[in-house]
């Protein structure tokens, strides 16, 4: 009888990465073809990469690509992005030289205010609570800012006080929201020390218990827009005329906004863009992610449904596609990743962006092309078409097609409809002779 495996390995953190690799390959019976996938490539910081998390055993890369065409707010723009999902790249690409025939994305950011969040329960009388925190804002702010002077000396730190009155299954509780201006971070760090500093004075002037102090990823304070126009013109096909797309790139617009189901799929491809330049550039995808999301349900409230898009599409006078985006951007270019990972380093230097707000535009007006991209698609040839042309090749070289053989693969693929791995070997067999499996 073979005996189980134990995942409870003692010690594990203090092994090197050499010696946790071993345990690993050793627990899964890995072969040592397999065992190689998680090497260091050649150039790459390894150091600063096992500093980075806790028990690394290797990598993971992530294919990084580059979209073109962007001009945005006047400026011309290679962007990074990092996914493993065919045709993102190429369809942001695609979306921007249409919009720069328009004149390119403009975009404009908020202000970089966070919130940092203080629970407080068993608070007797909420209402005057509320009013004695208030009573005490100026020296609140002043003790929160105390605790990170550098990012007051850059024009940062605790700028306002909200309380909220917050009923819950466990009793009504008080909310404190410490609105913070990051500057050029993502702000957790800042906030959440600036949350743990007011926490005992909250409790103490509420006459209750602070439990949670803690930032929120719903930054309805700190977003970024971008808007542009789609010339219809350029948006004809074989089969319809620019403004017959116009207006089936509205009624898909319309489905999004009337029903959650495609609503989610909406935004998702919204943020298909959004979070491979977030990864790209060392910032937290999944704070971004949250926030997006939730900022589309928050947003709903009182549109009678639960979800909205965050972009919106119109037609102007001229019968032109006009596209906006708004959505909460968290990012930073000072601290976590984006400071020590070498690749987020030089995206950032590819990309060619000095501040939090100039990213944040990037990534509205990735965001809008990328969903441009997916609604045009979707309302002229539909979206497999090219997904599956990328798809079909992909199939090609991991069914073991060679250079010379991919692409007669992939046109044999897409032609028979048939876009599928057992397929893709049956092809290749085909074309080398061997008889087609039984």
């Amino acid at each position: 009888m073979t005996e189980e495996r134990r995942s409870d390995l003692s010690g594990f953190y203090k092994k090197s990465v050499e010696e946790r690799r071993a345990v690993a390959v050793d627990w899964a019976g890995l072969s040592e073809a397999e065992a190689r996938a998680f090497d260091f490539p050649p150039g790459v910081d390894r150091a600063t990469l096992e500093r980075m998390i806790e028990n690394v055993i290797g990598v993971f890369p992530l294919p990084l690509g580059v979209a073109t065409h962007f001009r945005i707010d006047g400026r011309d723009r290679l962007v990074p992005m990092a996914i493993e999902e065919p045709s993102v790249v190429a369809a942001a690409s695609n979306s921007a030289k249409v919009a720069r025939a328009g004149g390119g994305f403009f975009t404009q950011t908020t202000p970089p205010i966070m919130i940092g969040q203080v629970q407080l329960t068993h608070v007797a009388d909420p209402a005057a609570a509320r009013l004695r925190i208030l009573e005490a804002r100026e020296a609140l702010l002043a003790q929160a800012n105390a605790k990170d002077p550098v990012l007051v000396r850059f024009g940062g730190g605790a700028r306002e006080l909200d309380v909220r009155i917050v009923p819950s299954e466990r009793g009504t509780m008080l909310v404190v929201h410490l609105l913070v201006d990051a500057r050029d971070a993502g702000g957790m760090n800042a906030v959440n020390t600036m949350c743990e500093a007011l926490a005992p004075e909250l409790g103490r002037l509420a006459r209750g218990r602070p439990v949670l102090r803690i930032i929120s990823n719903l930054a309805v304070h700190r977003l970024a827009r971008a808007r542009a126009v789609f010339p219809r013109e350029l948006l004809r096909t074989p089969e319809a005329d620019g403004a017959q797309v116009v207006e089936a790139i509205l009624d898909a617009y319309a489905f999004a906004a009337a029903d959650p189901f495609r609503c989610a799929t909406h935004n998702k491809g919204i943020m298909n863009g959004v979070s491979a330049v977030v990864i790209a550039t060392g910032n937290d995808f999944r704070a971004i992610e949250s926030g997006a999301h939730s900022y589309a349900a928050w947003t709903a409230r009182g549109t009678g449904t639960v979800l909205r898009p965050l972009t919106t599409y119109e037609k102007d006078a001229d019968g032109n596609l006009v596209g906006s985006i708004e959505l909460p951007t968290a990012v930073g270019l000072i601290g976590g990743a984006t400071a020590v990972h070498p690749t987020a380093k030089a995206a950032v230097k590819l990309l060619g962006v000095t501040s939090a707000a100039e990213l944040a535009g990037v990534l509205a007006a990735v965001g809008l092309a990328q969903n441009f991209g997916a609604l045009r698609a979707l309302a002229t040839e539909g979206i497999q078409r090219g997904h599956m042309e990328l798809h079909a090749r992909n199939l090609a070289v991991s069914a073991g097609a060679r250079p010379d053989e991919v692409d007669r693969v992939v046109a044999r693929l897409v032609a028979e409809h048939a876009v599928r791995f057992d397929r893709a070997k049956a092809i290749i067999d085909e074309l080398r002779g061997a008889p087609a499996p039984t």
